[in-house]
């Protein structure tokens, strides 16, 4: 994890975090998917490798008051706190590696993931992050999944990652999870690089 964390300093230190090569203004697919799983303002939302991404902004903007973003990278969540000012008060800020920290169980509605669980490439590792979402999610729960789709990049930010499907993040997430509704989508990096995405709308039981 020490080394993973330096990595990830060392990407938000380097660049302006509308540089970076998932930056995405809004995360229009997300956002959409959420609403399709229920999202209100009454929601319970983690948003897993969040770092200085916008969705935090508009759940804010939605009215949502239990936010949870968690990253490795504590210089991305500096980022996110200090545009959002005073309203980063309302939200739960935490540097930490998803497949070890402790989350309180069925303590989650909403739990989503834009291109975090794709860095895990040890099937370990990958486990125990479906173990710890399975555990996060309250019963009837949804799970939004964003990664490289199959016909995606291999790698990003100079790391390797593991391109999955719809049917794919479905199958890794077991029989606790059903397959509601998927999406695809190109991603256009600010250096104008495209990349397919997969999402996947996982409810669990």
């Amino acid at each position: 994890m020490t080394n993973d964390r330096q990595h990830w300093e060392g990407a938000y230190r380097s660049k302006p975090a509308d540089q970076v090569s998932w930056y995405r203004a809004r995360l229009e697919v997300s956002l959409e998917l959420l609403v399709a799983a229920g999202l209100s303002p009454s929601s319970r939302v983690i948003d897993i490798g969040g770092g200085a991404s916008t969705l935090v902004d508009d759940l804010l903007d939605f009215g949502v008051r239990a936010i949870t973003v968690v990253d490795l990278s504590p210089a991305s969540l500096d980022i996110a706190r200090r545009r959002l000012g005073p309203r980063a008060e309302h939200v739960k800020w935490l540097a930490a590696d998803i497949t070890t920290v402790e989350l309180a169980e069925a303590s989650f509605d909403l739990w989503h993931d834009r291109a975090a669980l794709h860095f895990l490439t040890a099937p370990e590792a990958a486990q125990a992050y479906v173990r710890s979402a399975t555990r996060a999610l309250a019963s009837g729960g949804h799970a939004i999944i964003g990664c490289f789709a199959a016909d995606g990049p291999e790698k990003c930010s100079g790391l390797p990652v593991v391109r999955r499907d719809p049917d794919d993040i479905a199958a890794l997430f077991g029989d606790a999870f059903t397959l509601v509704d998927l999406r695809r989508e190109v991603h256009s990096t600010p250096t104008g690089i495209q990349q397919r995405f997969a999402y996947a709308l996982l409810r669990k039981s």
